[in-house]
């Protein structure tokens, strides 16, 4: 097994030039390996891990206040329609646990069907070194992180050396480092905004501006979404000299995987690290 993503970070900051690849410990797989297991469930959690990978889960707090994987504002996608309830309104005890996220499309009939969402506490007793789990969590309310703290003071298997938190949430951000600072926190961005007041086209971020939030917000690095247009080798470079991790969602082929490593990203998030991982070693 090769060394985790810890290492990778460790000899860049060593100043190593040597640029990552496709490996278990660099492709982190979104929502579980979400190709082949339906996406936030225990089953895609655990082939990610049994496979070689750390993966990357969506979480919501409940109305009940229990924190829980889904990624859509709604529980209506995931459960073919059949619940339309918003997740922060929801109840665990009496609806999310309840609901059947593999009874629709490809997933129908499948062995998977049935399968539910996972409570948070339940997911980290997958964390282990050697993998990475990214706690992704949605929506920006830092009113969350208490919780979320919490669930971690309760166990013991997940640590920040297997461990770690992003968000789009600037103010989640800085609460979960304020609260939580062993663990690392990596800002999500897709790379582009609209000024306060502005309409029409959004701007795409200029690395100094990009480097100026990471340093207000006081995290460990930036996920941003790939795009090979303005992801250059001399973006990211910027990045990492500035002291941050960079990191990019969502690739799911091997060729922009593979362009993305060459300039310099530390890992990767996709649907199909097995895929790609495969692929690149038949080459």
């Amino acid at each position: 097994m090769k060394s985790i993503v810890f290492a990778v970070v460790a000899a860049l900051a060593a100043g190593s030039a040597t640029c990552a690849e496709p490996a278990y410990d660099t492709l982190i797989s979104h929502r579980g390996e979400s190709l082949d297991a339906p996406e936030n469930t225990m089953a895609a959690f655990k082939m990610a891990m049994d496979r070689g990978f750390g993966f990357e889960c969506d979480i919501y707090l409940s109305a009940d206040k229990r924190l829980f994987t889904f990624h859509d504002r709604n529980l209506n996608r995931t459960t073919g329609g059949k619940h339309t309830e918003r997740c922060i309104e929801a109840s665990w005890q009496d609806v999310v646990s309840k609901v059947n996220v593999a009874g629709w499309g490809k997933w129908k009939g499948s062995r998977f069907d049935p399968s539910s969402p996972v409570l948070l506490e339940d997911v980290l007793k997958l964390a282990r070194d050697g993998r990475y789990i990214y706690v992704e969590i949605k929506g920006k309310n830092p009113s969350w992180v208490p919780y979320i703290k919490e669930v971690f003071a309760k166990q013991s298997n997940a640590t920040p050396k297997n461990t770690l938190f992003i968000s789009f949430g600037e103010e989640v951000c800085a609460e979960l480092k304020r609260l939580m600072p062993e663990y690392r926190v990596y800002w999500l961005t897709n790379g582009r905004y609209r000024p306060a007041g502005a309409t029409g086209e959004k701007l795409t971020y200029k690395v100094d501006e990009l480097v100026a939030i990471l340093k207000r917000l006081g995290v460990d690095g930036v996920d941003i979404r790939f795009n090979p247009e303005t992801i250059t080798t001399d973006f990211i470079k910027k990045v990492h000299d500035a002291g941050f991790t960079f990191h990019v969602w969502v690739i799911d082929d091997l060729k922009n995987a593979r362009l993305a490593f060459s300039r310099g990203a530390d890992t990767i998030t996709t649907n199909c690290a097995k895929k790609i991982l495969d692929e690149h070693k038949c080459e």
